[in-house]
């Protein structure tokens, strides 16, 4: 009896097996096409937008055979913005693209098997936005899907093709699925070019393709475009002469585009241009753009990344620059805060600026593109780190005082609500490079709409119907290994509060030993990590840079005294003796190697997991996951090697004799070329 139930179990496997051989290049992201049930769509009005709606209940119904569902304009004071209720016999919205958003919530569930009811669906953010990092030539900053869907490096470059249509709509209806409603299509280190009429005609075409399914477009602009394309002397806010041009320009915009978002800025960071280059303040330029954009409700996202040679902690100089300012922006600008102080690490405490500001429209930005978290090669899933951050307690105003509630304007009150994340898109067919970093493009449009939802449920919901799989055989495993992915990689890159120790510019690999007396000492990795003999970290307590002072009590005190802070920030803000006792009794060394590998045998289960779910999965994808996971688990031991082997320099201490010994030899890790490593 055992040797025929074991046949029928691989009978059954094989079965599945076959099923699940068809090429499948990911193309279709989480919208999988499944043979539609008919279904009789009720719709009193027509147009671009419910033309839309009811052709996708068409074409992808899953509910009951023949059923009468209604979609039914009608004011509703529950309904806030382009939310909608669902119930049995319809969709009800405020608005078209409320309709909209409210198809593809009920297809969604469909397909990932949740119970029908009732349901009101209000989005946390106004504005929910994509930053590309596209270049005009076609690249693409920190881009690992290849080159811009936007852009192209030719002699016709502002031309249109149907190929580039076709491409944007189904850009445009991904986005729409998710509830994303708007994207910069150009890079914070704006070409001035970009604001030139060549351009701007090839940017209505562009929104033209993405208007029916409600995603305005935004453009990054260089603040010396008045210069730059302009023919002006000078580019200072306050010049009479500048403000006029920038109203010119922006009526330009909007007579091409009538529902054009407004613009990103990043001004006086890096070397980019801005309005401390006149002796003005950050809110003199931001103020002058917006005051030309508000007679059209335009809006300015103006960056809080912004940092310069100093002295001074590099964490704490924006809350130094931006809080004096508290008060001085005009209601249409939002300053876009990154996650964390320093720049999208594995792990940071949330920006302080976050519980800072008062009088003043914020935003978070996260970064969905995986610059310091793998490029397109590993898994990590990103929702778990949102999530963490957004129910991050700022104290702002007591207790439960979170990222969610501050961004959301339900603690201090903004004209203006939004969330930006930095695109992993690009021309590689599956859009995203690697088909689980689909997942974080799914995830940040599902966390934008509704920013209290776990990371749990949504990498559930995108497995469902990217895989068109709902067995727990499939399903269970692999979520485990989603869930788990970005601690695996926190604890094999930098554990315990680590940060900022990557190879200089590609930002791949392990290079704890970085450092160059001509560059600035805030671009080396030794800068961060500060260890020496007597230890390790960066001393940012009270007898520190005093980083701490600049959140509010009970952190403040919290992340001060070692004994208290979170351990997963505790060499972000201690500089700790080798031999410090931590919590489960182990001294700092010995846990920062049980970390290490902890990471490295995580990503080791991934290839078990993956490999057991064979059955469930095309051929293609399943062998384009298996060979990044075999890549990252590789690298994984690299990271773990580099990093322990150079540490263990100062701590003078063994590695416990039960962890794996390295397998590469320091050396030829700090002398080999990245590419002779990583390619």
């Amino acid at each position: 009896m055992k040797f025929i139930s074991r046949s029928i179990i691989i009978l059954c496997a094989l079965s599945v097996l076959c099923i699940k051989t068809n090429a499948e290049d990911g193309h279709q992201l989480w919208l999988n096409k499944r043979p539609p049930i008919s279904v009789n769509i009720i719709c009193a009005k027509k147009s671009a937008v419910l033309n839309i709606a009811i052709k996708e209940l068409t074409d992808g119904w899953q509910g009951p055979s023949g059923k009468r569902f209604t979609l039914n304009l009608s004011p509703e004071k529950s309904i806030k913005g382009d939310g909608f209720i669902l119930d049995d016999a319809g969709i009800r919205a405020n608005t078209e693209f409320g309709i909209l958003y409210g198809t593809y919530e009920v297809l969604r569930r469909q397909k990932t098997g949740k119970m029908a009811g009732n349901l009101a669906s209000n989005p946390s953010y106004m504005h929910r936005i994509l930053n590309h990092w596209d270049n005009l030539d076609g690249s693409v900053e920190r881009g690992y899907a290849g080159s811009s869907i936007f852009w192209r490096n030719e002699k016709n470059a502002i031309t249109v093709t149907e190929k580039d249509k076709m491409l944007w709509h189904e850009y445009a209806r991904a986005n729409a699925s998710i509830g994303i409603n708007g994207t910069v299509v150009n890079n914070v280190n704006a070409s001035p070019l970009i604001l030139t009429s060549v351009y701007l005609k090839k940017v209505k075409d562009i929104a033209g393709v993405l208007r029916p399914y409600g995603v305005k477009v935004y453009l990054s602009v260089n603040f010396s475009s008045p210069v730059k394309t302009g023919g002006l002397k000078t580019s200072d806010p306050l010049d009479p002469e500048v403000k006029k041009w920038w109203a010119m320009k922006i009526k330009e915009i909007y007579s091409l585009i009538p529902d054009f978002g407004g613009f990103l800025v990043k001004a006086n960071s890096e070397g980019q241009p801005g309005p401390q280059d006149f002796g003005r303040t950050h809110a003199d330029g931001a103020n002058m753009i917006a005051d030309a954009l508000k007679p059209y409700k335009g809006i300015v996202m103006w960056r809080a990344f912004v940092y310069s040679p100093s002295d001074k902690d590099r964490v704490m100089q924006a809350y130094s620059e931006f809080l004096p300012l508290d008060g001085q922006f005009r209601e249409n600008v939002i300053i876009q805060i990154k996650n964390g102080p320093l720049d999208f690490q594995p792990r940071e405490p949330f920006s302080p600026l976050f519980g800072a500001l008062k009088k003043t429209a914020i935003m978070p930005e996260l970064q969905i593109t995986q610059e310091y978290l793998g490029r397109d090669i590993q898994l990590v899933y990103l929702a778990p780190m949102w999530e963490e951050f957004l129910k991050s307690d700022t104290y702002q105003e007591g207790s439960g005082s979170t990222i969610a509630q501050r961004t959301a304007g339900n603690i201090y009150p903004q004209q203006y609500t939004a969330i930006a994340g930095v695109a992993n898109i690009g021309l590689d067919s599956n859009w995203c490079g690697h088909d689980f970093a689909q997942a974080n493009w799914y995830a940040f449009g599902r966390m934008a709409w509704n920013n209290k939802m776990s990371s749990g449920d949504i990498a559930e919901e995108w497995l469902k119907q990217t895989f068109i799989q709902n067995e727990p055989e499939f399903i269970e495993p692999v979520k485990a290994m989603m869930m788990a992915s970005r601690e695996a990689a926190v604890n094999y890159m930098m554990p315990l509060g680590l940060h900022h120790i990557f190879v200089e510019n590609h930002h791949y690999g392990p290079a704890p030993w970085f450092a160059n007396k001509d560059l600035r000492q805030d671009w080396t990795s030794v800068y961060y990590h500060q260890a020496d003999t007597n230890g390790i970290g960066f001393n940012r307590t009270s007898k520190g840079s005093n980083a701490i002072s600049q959140y509010r009590e009970p952190l403040a005190s919290r992340f001060n005294h070692p004994d208290t802070c979170p351990e997963i920030y505790l060499l972000w803000f201690h500089h700790l003796p080798w031999d410090y006792k931590m919590k489960n009794g182990r001294i700092l060394w010995n846990e920062m190697c049980y970390r290490y590998a902890d990471g490295l045998n995580e990503v080791r289960k991934f290839q078990k997991t993956w490999d057991q779910v064979q059955p469930y999965v095309d051929q293609q994808r399943f062998y384009a996951v298996q060979h990044k996971l075999q890549r990252q688990c590789r690298d994984a031991q690299i990271w773990k090697d580099a990093c322990l082997l150079y540490f263990q320099q100062f701590s003078k201490r063994p590695v416990p004799f039960d962890i794996e010994r390295p397998v590469h030899d320091l050396e030829y890790l700090k002398n080999t070329p990245p590419s002779a490593i990583y390619n």
